[in-house]
């Protein structure tokens, strides 16, 4: 059960330098895309990107677009072709991934030159798609059961690609959304990370969580959400969502960017920075402590937050290699006290460069969690009375003995922080937590609900 002590959150440290993903690696996932493909009798896969939605394309060819859009083209034979706009030929994947490059200017924004291109249809033919092709479609969504044969052809990609390559096929049912390739939430190519995946993830973690907690302990009454948020720093890497602080009732758009808005005694608050690999957030009430919340949720807000609390143990302490989704689903929501709050969204899912890939955690669902997986501790409680919030998110990892030894041969450092981790969530929070499940994050498992007293946190006793 949940009780406030007083815990000194150790400093974990993080790593100095990011590190990369080989030409390699990714080569050999286009090789497994091209598998992939054979597979599902697909002769060609398009790959679309935009500044939102470019976490497939990047899981391919570590190539995001900008400014702009871009079109992998990939055929069962193995060839590649990327499409980008004007601004983007600067800015290209590794030339040793052995991809084509072509300017395709209505990929750039308006008034751009158009004049020096070839037209789309010139390209998808020259290219080899004809008559017969039978095309996979993957962008950032599937609509659905992917099975389904009318919902598989439900595309979220621009019209204007879709009309053509349907035209070009000479059937509507030639061209399949193939999202699932990378997005299924049993067997997506993006749901298993290697080795050096990981350690990215973990310095994404690291740098972010240490700049939320920067935030959190500079929250003062009269704080200005915008010079806050300049404690969030990515520290280069590419923002999966914008920045968020809010207090007050302008918390309860907990989705809004800074503002002008000042902190006040008994606010709620709330703080999350999302870089590709991580997002971190926390929330809850600019106090010291219960005697300095509201009269309207004086006795409502420790009830909440504690059995928000005890939720979030459960989940920690369910999730492990091997573990059933569907049960982990069942067991937390048998701990949340049905009286104070309702999910907004599942109690969990995966990440990946995207903040949401997909979400295993659901009714009845029987994935089954893998080493290698990527997951999220997202669990948002929607207060059933008074106005108020907590959220304490971080990622972790799941690892097998064998991917644990990779780890800490390849990336002792990193090992050591894990391990350190481990030890102040097992020891000092009290959560359990099995041996495959590696914490990311410089203060998962800490939330300190009353933040004008960071060292009053809550632990499972």
């Amino acid at each position: 059960m949940a009780s406030l002590e007083r815990v000194s959150l150790p400093r974990f440290g993080k790593p100095e330098s990011l590190p990369q993903i080989s030409h390699g690696e990714y080569l050999h996932r286009m090789q497994v895309v091209t598998e992939r493909m054979r597979a599902g009798k697909l002769d060609f896969l398009i790959v679309y990107g935009d500044r939102e939605h470019f976490a497939n394309l990047a899981y391919l060819t570590g190539f995001d677009p900008r400014f702009e859009e871009a079109l992998l083209l990939l055929s069962a034979d193995g060839r590649r072709k990327l499409l980008v706009g004007n601004e983007c030929m600067g800015y290209l994947p590794d030339d040793r991934l052995e991809i084509e490059i072509e300017l395709f200017q209505e990929l750039s924004l308006l008034g751009q030159p158009r004049d020096t291109s070839r037209s789309l249809r010139e390209i998808l033919s020259g290219f080899g798609i004809g008559s017969n092709s039978v095309i996979g479609s993957a962008g950032w969504k599937y609509f659905g059961d992917a099975n389904n044969s009318e919902q598989a052809q439900l595309l979220e990609i621009p019209s204007y690609i879709v009309d053509l390559l349907r035209e070009l096929t000479g059937a509507k049912s030639r061209v399949l959304n193939a999202t699932p390739l990378f997005m299924n939430p049993r067997d997506g190519l993006r749901l298993i990370n290697s080795v050096d995946q990981i350690a990215q993830f973990e310095f994404a973690a690291s740098h972010c969580s240490d700049s939320v907690l920067n935030l959190l302990l500079h929250i003062r009454e009269g704080a200005v959400e915008s010079d806050l948020e300049a404690f969030l720093n990515s520290h280069g890497l590419p923002l999966s969502c914008h920045n968020m602080v809010g207090f007050g009732e302008k918390a309860k758009r907990g989705l809004s960017s800074p503002s002008q808005n000042r902190a006040r005694l008994g606010d709620t608050f709330t703080v999350a920075l999302g870089v590709q690999g991580s997002l971190i957030s926390r929330a809850g009430a600019v106090t010291r402590n219960e005697n300095e919340l509201p009269e309207a949720t004086r006795d409502f807000y420790p009830r909440f937050v504690a059995n928000y609390f005890d939720v979030v143990v459960e989940w920690y302490s369910g999730v492990k290699v091997g573990a059933n989704s569907g049960d982990i689903y069942a067991a937390v929501q048998s701990r949340r006290d049905g009286a104070l709050y309702d999910f907004a969204v599942n109690p969990g899912h995966y990440i990946h460069l995207d903040e949401w890939l997909h979400s295993p955690f659901d009714t009845g669902s029987d994935i089954i969690l893998q080493s290698g997986m990527a997951l999220q501790m997202d669990i948002i409680p929607i207060s059933k009375g008074p106005f108020c919030y907590a959220n304490g998110e971080d990622g972790i990892v799941l690892a097998d003995a064998e991917l644990r030894a990779q780890i800490a041969s390849q990336y002792p450092n990193a090992w050591s922080r894990i391990q350190q981790r481990r030890r102040f969530m097992v020891e000092t929070l009290g959560i359990p937590l099995d041996e495959s499940v590696l914490p990311l994050s410089n203060i998962a498992g800490w939330l300190a609900p009353y933040i004008l007293e960071p060292e009053l946190v809550l632990v499972n006793r």
